[in-house]
């Protein structure tokens, strides 16, 4: 298939007119302008402009499906404060419609997983937002392990009359955790096989991140809760990321210098709870203008994840500028989860997942024409 005459916005931040794209094998092949072809497909772009598809950072699509209060509700098992061993794809259900309402949306990309219940709630996984079958959209699983600090776990588990009750508990539950993660590790790989430790699923779930094979996905939203993310993860030599940050602008010099990658958001939502009282759309400006690499996330369903465009506009609005909000929903998602060497930016040898828009996405009157996930058009409207 080959796209003609598009108005391609690049890695870069710039836009190339009248470009075409080829696409095959569901890869992008070839992109210049009047490109020869024979016998191929050809759909004329009229000039519109095209980006790649757009990449919700965090999210819990498909885990809380559209409007199915408890037969629906899939993200926390909120029975034991530490579940590293579940596994986000035995929950996602594709066939919930705000799959389609994502890729109707641009959003052809997310990374998704368990809510923030437990203090470990097990591993997240990022999906193409088409399909029906899980196992066909998996970019990669597990591509994080979710951890949650602050108010959440405590309100939980204060509920139930369990530990953890306080940010201690919480701190001590995912250090202890860790520890026995680790002495499992070293003896399962002794040279003395009388050491090798019986098989735990639990365990065995926590080896790939003490191994930086995929990192500690942290939900905290305070400043101190931050700190005690980033201590721990020291401690053990953890690839970390954080999720939510909402004091990140109080504490932006720390988190320069400390160099991790940030999930902002969501903040087209209500303060909740108490840990949101400072919570603000300049958040993202103020941390990227630092130093600091940043994403922009829906939290879906907290907020649907059709409003990825229009979070990243406020975003863009409040300081953050248009240029770094495309990134953050395009490139830095992709760089932040791994996955850059297929999504994030239209380039050759990456996926050809693109969305052609009518107009700026930032523009509210602005629509989607096309997408197209896989080199597969997903969704047309008349254009």
């Amino acid at each position: 298939m080959i796209l003609r005459n598009g108005k391609v916005y690049t890695k870069d931040g710039h836009y190339k007119e009248n470009m075409d794209i080829v696409i095959k094998g569901g890869r992008i092949k070839k992109i210049d302008k009047n490109i020869e072809a024979k016998d191929e497909e050809e759909l004329d772009l009229k000039g519109y402009p095209i980006y790649p598809g757009f990449i919700d950072a965090h999210s819990h699509l498909g885990m809380w499906e559209d409007a199915i209060e408890f037969e629906g509700a899939d993200g926390n098992e909120a029975t034991e404060p530490i579940t590293p061993h579940l596994r986000a794809i035995d929950a996602i259900n594709p066939m919930d419609r705000t799959f389609e309402e994502a890729y109707k949306g641009g959003i052809t990309a997310t990374c998704t997983g368990p809510g923030s219940a437990n203090v470990i709630g097990g591993q997240a996984a990022t999906i193409k937002t088409y399909g029906v079958r899980i196992d066909d959209m998996i970019m990669k699983a597990p591509a994080a392990m979710k951890c949650a600090l602050g108010e959440n776990p405590k309100r939980v588990y204060n509920d139930l009359e369990k530990s953890p009750m306080t940010r201690m508990a919480s701190a001590a539950l995912l250090r202890g955790t860790f520890m026995d993660a680790k002495e499992y590790l070293e003896k399962k790989e002794s040279d003395d096989e009388d050491k090798h430790p019986d098989f735990d699923m639990q365990m065995e779930a926590l080896i790939p991140v003490l191994k930086k094979e995929i990192p500690l996905k942290v939900h905290a939203h305070r400043a101190d809760d931050i700190f005690t993310a980033i201590r721990i993860a020291k401690e053990f030599n953890l690839d970390l990321i954080l999720n939510h940050c909402t004091e990140g602008h109080l504490i932006a010099e720390y988190l320069r210098e400390e160099g991790i990658p940030i999930i902002v958001g969501p903040a087209l939502t209500d303060r909740s709870k108490v840990e949101l009282k400072n919570l603000t759309f300049e958040t993202a400006g103020i941390l990227q203008k630092s130093g600091v690499k940043i994403a922009i996330m829906t939290d879906h369903p907290v907020t649907p994840i059709q409003y990825l465009p229009l979070c990243a506009a406020l975003a863009a609005k409040a300081g953050l500028g248009e240029e770094e909000a495309l990134k953050a929903i395009t490139i830095n998602p992709a760089e932040i989860l791994g996955v850059s060497d297929r999504i994030g930016s239209i380039e050759v040898g990456k996926d050809a997942d693109l969305v052609l828009w009518d107009r700026h996405p930032f523009d509210l009157n602005s629509k989607v024409l096309m997408t197209i996930i896989d080199g597969k058009i997903v969704y047309k409207n008349t254009y």
